[in-house]
């Protein structure tokens, strides 16, 4: 299964500054499968350490940081033979072994020439609250739930990502049906690398719905043996709010669909958890599209949106048909073409904000920046691309442009760039080189 963080850890490890590397995201979307995947196809050996399941290794880094002996012991564990530069060594659920990650800044500071990796379910916690944390002395690596490109080469499509690709927007347009349906697939099944996979084997939606609901009740256990009763039930609104909070006019989040009567008060810290959680993405209202978006960030007012659209189409329970036939979408379309755009955008690299002016009904949906400007998204979930709000801010701004991301063919019109919906994670090259 081809996931693109496999280059920046190819990157990692031939680097000279290279340090411990911590991996971060959600549970279940594929650290443990890179590391080891990584590890068989670019080195000799893999000395793979689970903190969760060997007491040994749990209580390992208790005693001391003497890196000969913890290496020792990694020997053991592992039974595998551990020489520098040519093993690999992975520390699994390293948040369950005390001081774990302080052990990493010895390996950083003393035996730079082994490589090693680690990751834990709810790292990000861990990472939030600072326990232990080596600052300075790790390189880190988010990884998130596949993109739609991701997903494309998991079906065999790797023609069709290299069409995409070509930038020959009569050929894309002659292929865009096929990636249409290809698109509303991924709506439905989503990200998650084991969700995927099942796709990929077996075609069977009901597999994919029963997959989506065992990773959203571990979340929910995850929540529950992590926090206090009153955390719990709180995260827990939060997180069944979503869909009803998206499927809003403006999708703001708003206290009082969480829980009658709710205030920031009684969810700051809900929210914090399940973004240090990796579960969501925060993203922020700007009362400016200026350079730099996150001076004008208005920190009281932002949108929440699921980690994986797969899961979102899950928690919204609704049938297969629905969204992979494209039968009555009218509202649910919009919701899940947000949700799917700000995956994409976060799953590679981009901090994405909106703006809207309090005053009216005008909204922006995504707002990234680049070093000297900042692009306006629209999002259209259909053909349908009338925006009142996009030409205002045209009209406004003379020397700007903007792009629409919609099911329209590809191409511009004037100064808004049109992207089909389906090209989005193809594109990402060009505008990670915006000016």
């Amino acid at each position: 299964m081809y996931r693109k963080k496999y280059e920046d850890l190819l990157k990692w490890k031939r680097s000279d500054s290279r340090k411990p590397l911590i991996l971060l995201g959600a549970r279940q979307v594929g650290k443990t499968w890179l590391m080891k995947e990584f590890g068989k196809h670019e080195y000799k050996s893999v000395a793979y350490i689970n903190c969760d399941n060997n007491e040994l290794a749990r209580h390992l880094f208790e005693k001391d940081y003497d890196v000969s002996r913890i290496l020792l012991a990694f020997q053991t564990i592992s039974g595998v033979s551990i020489r520098p530069a040519e093993t690999l060594i992975i520390i699994d659920e390293i948040q369950e072994a005390p001081h774990g990650l302080s052990a990493l800044k010895y390996f950083c500071e003393e035996a730079r020439e082994y490589h090693v990796m680690a990751a834990g379910s709810l790292l990000g916690i861990t990472l939030e609250r600072r326990e232990s944390f080596p600052v300075g002395k790790v390189d880190m690596e988010h990884i998130y739930p596949m993109d739609f490109e991701e997903f494309l080469i998991a079906l065999g499509e790797e023609r069709l990502c290299s069409l995409v690709r070509s930038g020959d927007n009569e050929l894309i347009a002659a292929f865009a049906s096929k990636l249409t349906d290809r698109l509303y697939q991924y709506y439905f099944v989503g990200g998650m690398p084991e969700v995927v996979a099942s796709y990929v084997r077996n075609s069977d939606l009901n597999e994919v719905r029963r997959l989506q609901g065992l990773i959203l009740e571990n979340y929910r256990m995850d929540i529950s043996k992590h926090t206090s009763k009153t955390e719990s039930i709180r995260i827990g609104q939060v997180l069944d709010s979503l869909p009803s909070q998206l499927a809003k006019e403006n999708g703001k989040f708003i206290y009082g669909v969480a829980r009658p009567g709710g205030r920031a008060a009684d969810f700051e810290l809900a929210i914090r958890w399940l973004i240090d959680a990796g579960l969501v993405y925060k993203v922020s209202r700007v009362n400016k599209l200026a350079v730099p978006l996150k001076f004008y960030e208005d920190i009281q007012a932002f949108k929440l949106y699921l980690l994986d659209v797969g899961l979102l189409c899950r928690m919204t329970q609704v049938p297969a048909t629905v969204i992979i036939m494209q039968e009555k979408m009218v509202e649910l379309s919009g919701m899940l073409t947000e949700e799917y755009v700000a995956q994409q955008l976060a799953s590679n690299g981009f901090t994405p904000y909106y703006w809207s002016n309090p005053k009216t009904k005008a909204e922006i949906d995504f707002a990234i920046a680049g070093p000297s400007r900042v692009i306006p998204i629209e999002v259209k979930a259909t053909v349908n691309v009338k925006a009142k709000s996009l030409m205002g801010f045209l009209s406004d701004n003379p020397d700007a442009e903007a792009w629409r991301l919609s099911l329209l063919p590809p191409g511009r019109q004037n100064r808004i760039v049109k992207i089909p919906l389906y090209a989005i994670p193809m594109q990402f090259d060009k505008w990670h080189d915006m000016p």
